[in-house]
């Protein structure tokens, strides 16, 4: 099966590669986390649930900051957002370093919630402006193809955190590498915001959404956008607390397993994340977007109760295999939330965006069950999310006004 790049008009080709590199660096920035979340379990002594605040921090900055980056982007443009957003990132990347360095877990928390706040920008941004840069009928599959570069992100990220933030050698080392990696990603970062500022990147104008009337269309009596913003809220409550405790679980489950090894088996599960993003984009050539969302949302409430279960490596296994199907999860829900919204589509994918704040809320209720009960019982909370996205794909995606009574 090959996947070739979605069909994209030649004036927006050049706007299409330059958005679609942010989504590799957002991946980049989430793969880091659920590294950082054991390492400053180790690094100083603290507990799963306070650790998962880093998730909280991370994920708590898209609801705050995604509606203020709407308002913003409708009156100054997609560029306007991508800019503030890649500015935001660097700042916050620059602050990890004193951070570090003052070994502060309340300093760092501040500092991921300013870079987190650059990466809602970018997310309120690049995901309907890549839906919008072409047909609407090929928007699910030229979003999933973008998105598979975040899955290339996200796959390196626990492979270079996996390298060095568990050294053998002294403590400080490890803290060293945490500094020079977040130094390193907020010149990159900077390097990129002057690329998009020299682009001139074409302003996509929405169209007023059909058959809208006088009085137009209520953005929240669309039934397809507001089974989105619920299932978006689950989904993203899943994917974080799977990966959030994912080196724990390990660790627990196969004795002897460090923390470094356990991180090179999250960046195996974030390379199933990627091979399905790209063979999901394949497959929706000829699948429907809807019906390969509820067969993979289903697949995966099976495979977190294997999880539940802790059978040593066939859950271990279960739970890797949980990234290949979550991977055209966010997209598609996004690419068919905001179908069909026209002049709100900005304001509809700001909403979406805040709708992630489940990924702020579910790692903290695991990190505490795990440390009441133990980590193979918190993944009772993903297999419930993930019940939720079936029920999306199978039924609460159609489109049309939602009826009363």
């Amino acid at each position: 099966m090959t996947v070739s790049p979605p069909a994209v008009s030649s004036g927006y080709r050049r706007a299409f590669i330059l958005v679609t590199s942010l989504f590799f660096m957002w991946g980049l920035a989430y793969g880091l986390l659920d590294v950082l979340n054991k390492h400053f379990q180790e690094a100083l002594g603290i507990g799963r649930a306070r650790s998962a605040l880093l998730q909280t921090a991370y994920f708590g900055a898209y609801f705050l900051m995604a509606r203020p980056a709407a308002l913003l982007m409708q009156r100054r443009g997609y560029k306007f957002g991508i800019l503030l957003g890649l500015c935001l990132y660097a700042s916050g990347a620059m602050l990890c370093v004193p951070a570090t360095l003052m070994s502060s877990f309340d300093f760092f928390l501040g500092a991921m919630f300013i870079l987190a706040s650059g990466l809602a920008c970018l997310e309120t941004a690049a995901n309907p402006y890549i839906s919008l840069l072409g047909e609407a009928s090929g928007a699910e599959r030229r979003l999933n193809f973008s998105q598979s570069f975040n899955g290339l992100g996200a796959f390196l990220g626990p492979r270079i955190g996996g390298a060095f933030f568990f050294s053998t050698l002294a403590p400080r080392s490890n803290s060293l590498a945490v500094e020079v990696t977040y130094a390193v990603v907020a010149l990159v970062v900077l390097v990129i915001a002057y690329l998009v500022h020299r682009t001139a990147l074409p302003e996509i104008h929405e169209s007023p959404i059909p058959h809208a009337g006088a009085g137009g269309v209520r953005l929240w009596g669309q039934r397809h956008f507001v089974g989105a913003v619920v299932a978006q809220f689950f989904y993203v409550a899943a994917q974080v607390g799977v990966g959030a405790f994912f080196i724990n679980y390990v660790t627990e489950q196969q004795r002897g397993t460090s923390s470094s090894n356990a991180s090179y088996l999250l960046s195996m599960g974030m390379l199933a994340f990627l091979v399905g993003r790209f063979s999901g984009t394949a497959l929706m050539g000829r699948i429907a977007p809807r019906r390969l969302l509820t067969a993979y949302a289903i697949v995966n409430a099976v495979l977190c109760a294997l999880v539940v279960a802790g059978w040593g490596g066939i859950s271990v296994a279960a739970l890797i295999a949980t990234f290949f199907f979550m991977s055209i999860m966010f997209p598609t829900i996004f690419a068919l939330g905001v179908a069909d919204l026209g002049t709100q589509s900005k304001i509809a994918a700001s909403f979406l965006i805040m709708s992630i704040v489940g990924g702020a809320i579910a790692p903290y209720l695991m990190g505490l069950i795990a440390d009441a009960h133990g980590t193979a019982l918190a993944y009772l909370i993903p297999c419930v999310c993930f019940a939720v996205v079936a029920w999306y794909g199978g039924s609460g995606a159609e489109r049309g006004p939602i009826q009363a009574g």
